[in-house]
């Protein structure tokens, strides 16, 4: 399943939103970070859409 993210790159990290899924928005400090945040918030937005 593909699902388009958008990043956005901050002083302090960076913050990423899912428009296809409302409200569903995550952080991290690092790239790495927010990949691995992004992952969880995705899974756990959609766990609540079922």
């Amino acid at each position: 399943m593909k699902i388009k993210v958008i990043i956005h790159q901050e002083e302090d990290g960076y913050w990423a939103e899912v428009p296809a899924i409302p409200g569903c928005a995550t952080q991290g400090d690092s790239f790495e970070e927010l990949l691995q945040n992004l992952y969880e918030a995705i899974e756990g937005c959609l766990l609540v859409w079922n």
